[in-house]
């Protein structure tokens, strides 16, 4: 990474990423140390998963249970192990319009480059369950309303507007809803779980600007190759619970091993790699330069 780079700040990085035109995949990340391998990995930016917050600390599900501190407290660590730009999850602002400008400004000071708020009802739930309801419309409008103005008051942040509405009201409604967040400021656009690849064209073909588009294994969106999702005109791809998923599994299937008496060591980083990835090498040349042993 450059040293201009690093003098821009998250926001300044994401809008030149997204000024380039190309297709951005973008992994779901749930920790400092999940944060840093998507950077080490090469990939262009991450999200912070309100679905993996929520699991990983709390072992909670998506459904409003955790709060607007637990959330702020892990994206301050996950920015400063990140590499890269993160967008966080920022549900549905944490209450009124007075709370979600709070809630865009302690995104920004954590250190995220952009923030989705939504527009379900509290408490919310994973986009890709049963169940989901949103607001009226003037109350969604005024959710994104209060988001663009924490951003243009300075808050150095890019507004996601994320609608629900394609699950309860259908397509026309979400395309509706997410045409006015960007007449209203919002940077970027998440029409959530269309149905169908024609969906996934519509959405593209009907709305302006940037847009996101979240895939979940089994849920309601069919999984297409990133890059085809750019042909159609997605901005960014967001695999949100992917790596949360696979740690499940990998920690799950050690276990087992370890439950049958045996020990996983198939499995295993070698230890050096590990300390190395967890910032033991770089730890130790720190503190090299400082005793004055280099």
């Amino acid at each position: 990474m450059s040293q201009d780079n690093d003098r821009k700040s998250p926001a300044d990085r994401l809008r030149a990423l997204l000024g380039k035109g190309e297709v951005l995949p973008m992994p779901g990340c749930f920790d400092a140390i999940s944060a840093s391998l998507v950077g080490e990995a090469g990939f262009p930016l991450a999200f912070m998963s309100g679905f993996c917050v929520s699991a990983a600390r709390l072992g909670l599900p998506d459904t409003g249970m955790i709060s607007y501190a637990e959330m702020l407290d892990q994206g301050r660590n996950l920015c400063q192990a990140a590499r890269v730009p993160v967008i966080g999850d920022g549900d549905t602002g944490y209450g009124n319009a007075i709370n979600v400008k709070r809630t865009v400004r302690g995104y920004a000071a954590a250190g995220f480059a952009a923030i989705m708020i939504e527009d379900q009802v509290t408490p919310k739930r994973c986009g890709h369950t049963q169940g989901k309801a949103v607001v009226e419309r003037d109350e969604a409008f005024t959710r994104i309303q209060a988001a663009v103005d924490a951003r243009d008051e300075g808050a150095d942040i890019l507004i996601l507007a994320r609608t629900d509405a394609r699950y309860e009201h259908g397509l026309d409604e979400a395309l509706a809803r997410a045409s006015r967040y960007h007449d209203m400021g919002a940077d970027l656009l998440l029409v959530e779980a269309p149905q169908g690849e024609a969906e996934l064209v519509r959405v593209c073909e009907e709305l302006p600007g940037h847009k996101v588009i979240n895939l979940i294994a089994g849920g309601n969106t069919p999984i297409l190759p990133y890059d085809e999702l750019g042909d159609i005109g997605y901005s960014i791809v967001n695999y949100s619970v992917t790596m949360l998923s696979v740690a499940i599994r990998a920690m799950r299937e050690a276990l087992g091993e370890m439950a049958e008496r045996k020990h996983p060591y198939h499995r295993l980083l070698d230890f050096a790699e590990l300390r190395n990835i967890v910032g033991f090498d770089s730890y130790a040349e720190e503190e090299a330069r400082y005793s004055g042993n280099p």
